[in-house]
C-alpha cells in the first residue's frame, strides 16, 4: 500500500502542502495571521511567547517553532518578528533553512511597522505560495508516516475500546516500518512501570521514568498535587476517578507489540536516521500543547481519542478524531471521524476498527480532509517549563 504526498528536499515526506507564516513572539502574532489572512492557504500560529523567557524554557518555545518549520507537511516558510523579541527572526530562520526548504524573515520594526511589514510579508508570501502551488504530489510508503497519538476528553469508553484501536494502528504502522509517538506523561503516572519495561534498552528506559519522576515532582516543588488537575472535571463526569485509571486507558494507544526506540524530550525531533517504530515523548497531559509537541517532532497525522467529544486540531496536520463513545459520536457528528462505540454496543472487534482507522489515516494523508481540518480547526500551544519573567 503506497501514500501520496510531498517529498522534501532533506528527504523527509509530508502529506500536506502549506505555507507557514511563523510569528517569533505574541508581539508579531497579529502581524503574522494578518499577512496569512492575504494569502489563500496560508496558515499562521498563535504563538504566545517568544520574549522574556529564560534558558531552557526559552529554547523550548524555539525549538518548537523550528520543529514547525522544519516539519515535513510545511512547503515554505515566512518568519515574521518585531526586531527586539526574545527570540531573533533572521536566527529561527536560519535553524529552519537547515531543513532546504525556502525559508525568509522580515521584522516589523525592519520594515517601519505594522502596515509595512504586512504588505512586505504578504508580497513575499504570496510568491511562496505560488511556487508551493506548482508542486504536484508524488507516491511514497507507508514506512514513512510519522503519527502522532493522543486521547483528550477521556472517558471509560477511551480505554475500553477508542484507545485499543489506536493501539492497533500504532502496532500495524510499526511492523510496516512507519513510526508512531505515545504522548502525555502526566496520562501514564500509574501505568509507568509496564510501559518501561517495553523500551528498547536501559538507557532510553531510565530516560522515560526521569520523564515520569520530573513531572511529579515539577507539581510537589509548586507545593501542589498535580492530582488537583488530573483527572479533569471532564474525566471525572465521564466516570474516571482516579490518575492511575485514566492512565491505564491512555497506555493501550501504545498497542502491545512495538518496542519504544526511545524516550524524546517536549518536540524533539524524532531520529529517523537511527530507528524507525514507536517513541514516547514528555508532553503535558493538555491536548493542544501535547499534539503541538508531537507535530514540531515530526508527526505528520495525528489519531486523536475522544470520550466526552473534543474538537480541536492543528495548524499544519491533519487530524483523525476517533470516540468510543457511542452517544459522543451521535452527538457531535461534525467532529468525530470513527465510532469505535460500535466495539461496546454492537460487538465490533478492536482489529475491525482498528483496520477502520488505519484506512482512515491513510486516506487523510493522500488528501483527504478530516473533520477537524473541514472545520478549520487549528490549535496550537507551546508547553511552557517556566513563568515568563
Amino acid at each position: 500500500m503506497k501514500i501520496t504526498g510531498y517529498r522534501r528536499e532533506n528527504g523527509t515526506f509530508g502529506v500536506r502542502n502549506h505555507l507557514l507564516i511563523l510569528p517569533t513572539s505574541v508581539c508579531a502574532t497579529d502581524t503574522a495571521e494578518k499577512i496569512a489572512a492575504q494569502i489563500p492557504g496560508a496558515v499562521s500560529v498563535p504563538n504566545q511567547h517568544g520574549c522574556c523567557q529564560i534558558g531552557s524554557d526559552s529554547e523550548q518555545v524555539e525549538r518548537t517553532l523550528v520543529g514547525f518549520g522544519v516539519n515535513a507537511n510545511v512547503g515554505a516558510v515566512l518568519v515574521v518578528g518585531l526586531g527586539c523579541d526574545g527570540i531573533q527572526a533572521e536566527k529561527l530562520a536560519s535553524r529552519i533553512a537547515v531543513s532546504k526548504k525556502p525559508v525568509e524573515w522580515i521584522t516589523i520594526q525592519g520594515c517601519g511597522g505594522t502596515l509595512k511589514a504586512i504588505a512586505k510579508g504578504a508580497e513575499i508570501a504570496s510568491r511562496m505560495q505560488r511556487t508551493l502551488s506548482e508542486m504536484v504530489r508524488v507516491e511514497g510508503d507507508l514506512s514513512e508516516i510519522i503519527l502522532g497519538m493522543e486521547c483528550g476528553g477521556s472517558d471509560p469508553t477511551s480505554g475500553l475500546a477508542s484507545n485499543p484501536s489506536i493501539g492497533y494502528v500504532s502496532d500495524k504502522l510499526c511492523s510496516l516500518g512507519g513510526s508512531s509517538i505515545l504522548s502525555e506523561t502526566t496520562e501514564v503516572i500509574g501505568a509507568e512501570h509496564i510501559l518501561a519495561e517495553r523500551f528498547v534498552n536501559e538507557e532510553e528506559k531510565e530516560k522515560f521514568l526521569h520523564m515520569v519522576h520530573r513531572t511529579e515532582q515539577r507539581a510537589l516543588d509548586l507545593g501542589e498535587d498535580l492530582r488537583t488537575g488530573q483527572p479533569t472535571p471532564g474525566n471525572k463526569a465521564g466516570g474516571l476517578t482516579t490518575i492511575e485509571e485514566k492512565s491505564l486507558g491512555c497506555m493501550y494507544k501504545a498497542g502491545t507489540s512495538a518496542l519504544f526506540q526511545g524516550a524524546l524530550e517536549y518536540s524533539e525531533i524524532l531520529p529517523l536516521d537511527k530507528a524507525h517504530g514507536l517513541y514516547f515523548m514528555d508532553t503535558p497531559g493538555q491536548d493542544i500543547d501535547s499534539i503541538t509537541g508531537m507535530v514540531a517532532g515530526g508527526a505528520t497525522v495525528i489519531i486523536f481519542s475522544t470520550g466526552r467529544g473534543t474538537p480541536t486540531g492543528s495548524p499544519i496536520a491533519p487530524v483523525v478524531k476517533i470516540t468510543g463513545n457511542n452517544d459522543t459520536y451521535n452527538n457531535m457528528p461534525d467532529n468525530i471521524d470513527i465510532n469505535a462505540g460500535r466495539i461496546i454496543v454492537d460487538g465490533a472487534g478492536i482489529a475491525e476498527i482498528g483496520e477502520e482507522a488505519f484506512q482512515m489515516i491513510v486516506e487523510a494523508c493522500n488528501g483527504k480532509m478530516t473533520k477537524a481540518e473541514a472545520l478549520g480547526h487549528r490549535e496550537f500551544g507551546i508547553y511552557k517549563t517556566a513563568g515568563t519573567f
